[in-house]
């Protein structure tokens, strides 16, 4: 096929591969031009997230110092001085529903670096059935388009970091697989070493070649909910309440809310190494969601359920509205189910499954308005109204 241009023709062989040609040259030039990416401050990072992630200010403030500090390392020009500044990897703690995983998909929507998020419940040691260390690194590289360069200035959010803890404060004579031994694998991966990479994943392709990363300029963002540590948090802040100190006036403690004075102790008691958690220097945490943060949850982010519902119907040509106190009830269950964040999904989802059913193929009904009877009505049919508080 000829291609008519002013003065002359060119064939689609020839189109082809000047595309190939210029695809290649741009990448060597520019794999991706760290220097000239727009440095989000702070306060910009954090104004983002709370469009889309309600509460947890504190965790906010953190991550954002934390992306920004990375941003910076990443365009650091060398300079005489010769100093080198260390990232700093990061912890956060939270019951399950708080928003870890959220707070790390919302930043990746914002970021111009690689982002992956690896799970550590699948890890084990090498030689064992699950996946290695490295292919957490895998990931990364996939997201980075096999761009080396790219990926060593990734960042990495590593979920359920709690299911690695340490089965036991003694040591065994057998083999902890899925335990300390993959926080030990890990110790090198998040201080900053030279790795192998697979880079189709591990153990399925054994005869490929291998990739090297350098991970001493990757960001480690770890998060958990580290069921129980509350207990252990009480013990140590009531550990000096005999003896010398107990006529001293003790801080008001918030019980409500006992993971606000998480510590690096906390995490070693619970089953971290000691070695695992000094690369995580950055502890911070989650609150718990109470009825006014998971009453704004349901209607303020951008992508709010009530609006993704509202979207749904819409597409059928179906307007739909709420009353406010449905949103009230909505709460309260969720509270009462304690089924978190995550609940408000399925308790909306249960109010509506008729709708959602009937309405698209009932065209003499254009719009749904869902009263606080009508939600307790569908909701009483559900097998989710039979759940109880044990």
């Amino acid at each position: 096929m000829l291609i008519a241009g002013l003065d002359a023709h060119i064939c689609d062989y020839c189109i082809d591969q000047a595309q190939d040609i210029l695809k290649e040259e741009l990448k060597t030039v520019h794999p991706q031009d760290f220097s000239r990416m727009k440095l989000h401050k702070p306060a910009e990072i954090k104004e983002y997230l709370d469009q889309y992630v309600i509460g947890q200010d504190d965790a906010k403030r953190v991550l954002s110092v934390a992306v920004y500090n990375h941003y910076k390392r990443i365009g650091q020009p060398v300079t005489k001085d010769e100093v080198e500044i260390e990232k700093s990897n990061i912890i956060l703690v939270g019951e399950t529903g708080t928003g870890k995983t959220l707070l790390a998909r919302t930043i990746a929507r914002l970021l111009h670096v690689p982002f992956c998020i690896a799970d550590a419940t699948v890890l084990t040691e090498a030689g064992y059935v699950g996946e290695d260390v490295e292919s957490i690194l895998s990931r990364l590289l996939q997201a980075a388009d096999y761009d080396v360069a790219a990926a060593e200035k990734g960042i990495v959010f590593i979920d359920e970091i709690d299911k690695i803890a340490r089965k036991s404060d003694n040591p065994s004579i057998t083999r902890d697989v899925s335990g300390e031994g993959v926080q030990q694998a890990m110790l090198k991966l998040l201080e900053g070493t030279v790795v192998n990479v697979p880079p189709q994943g591990g153990r399925k392709h054994p005869e490929q070649r291998m990739i090297q990363i350098n991970t001493h300029n990757i960001l480690f963002v770890a998060g958990g909910a580290f069921d129980g540590i509350e207990k252990k948090i009480a013990a140590r802040m009531n550990a000096n309440i005999i003896g010398y100190s107990a006529g001293r006036e003790q801080e008001e403690i918030d019980r409500s809310n006992l993971l606000q004075y998480v510590a690096p102790q906390d995490l070693k008691s619970y089953g971290l190494i000691p070695e695992l958690v000094g690369r995580l220097p950055v502890v911070t945490y989650l609150s718990p969601l109470d009825r006014d943060v998971l009453r704004l949850i349901l209607t303020e982010p951008r992508n709010s359920l009530i609006r993704q519902f509202t979207k749904l119907f819409e597409m059928d040509g179906i307007k739909l509205s709420f009353s406010e106190q449905v949103y009230d009830f909505i709460v309260d269950k969720a509270i009462e189910f304690r089924l978190g964040a995550r609940g408000l999904r399925s308790i909306v989802e249960a109010i509506l499954i008729d709708a959602m059913f009937e309405m698209p193929s009932d065209k003499s009904s254009r719009e749904l308005k869902i009263s606080r009877e009508y939600a307790e009505e569908k909701l009483g049919k559900t097998n989710l109204s039979r759940l109880r508080v044990a």
